[in-house]
């Protein structure tokens, strides 16, 4: 196991406890409290940080072909096709899911949602977060009405 795999894998279980007390004990206090705070996010964050620092060359060369709007694409690919492009965007897509899928939560904990739509929001906030945002933009809106 590299660098690599090792972050992948730290990210992926950062966020496991806390998706799962927004999963299973949406209204619990001890989650309500674990999710006061940024804790959530700050472990996919650091970790992003982290990969990025290790290989700051795949940076630089996005920025330079960035510079030309052509070249964007071109160099998203190159950057994402190393393993430290592909961890580091998991890392971002992780941190960016959780901190929808808490909005989502909380946005359910305020407007009293039902269970099943709690759990509906915050599983697919996770697992399929465009699913999840639909679902639950769809589902809460309606409830709230």
């Amino acid at each position: 196991m590299d660098i690599y795999d090792l972050s992948f894998f730290l990210t992926t279980m950062w966020v496991g406890p806390f998706w799962f007390a927004m999963l299973v004990y949406p209204d619990h206090e001890m989650t309500k409290k674990l999710m006061r705070g940024p804790l959530f996010f700050i472990g996919p964050i650091v970790i992003w940080w982290a990969i990025m620092a290790s290989e700051p060359q795949g940076l630089v060369e996005f920025a330079k072909d960035s510079m030309n709007p052509a070249n964007i694409l071109e160099g998203l690919v190159g950057l994402l096709g190393t393993r430290a492009g592909a961890a580091a965007a998991w890392a971002h897509f992780v941190a960016g899911d959780i901190v929808v899928t808490r909005w989502m939560w909380k946005r359910c904990m305020d407007h009293g949602s039902e269970r099943w739509v709690t759990l509906a929001s915050v599983f697919f906030g996770v697992m399929l977060m465009p699913v999840g945002v639909a679902l639950h933009v769809t589902l809460v809106r309606e409830a709230a009405d």
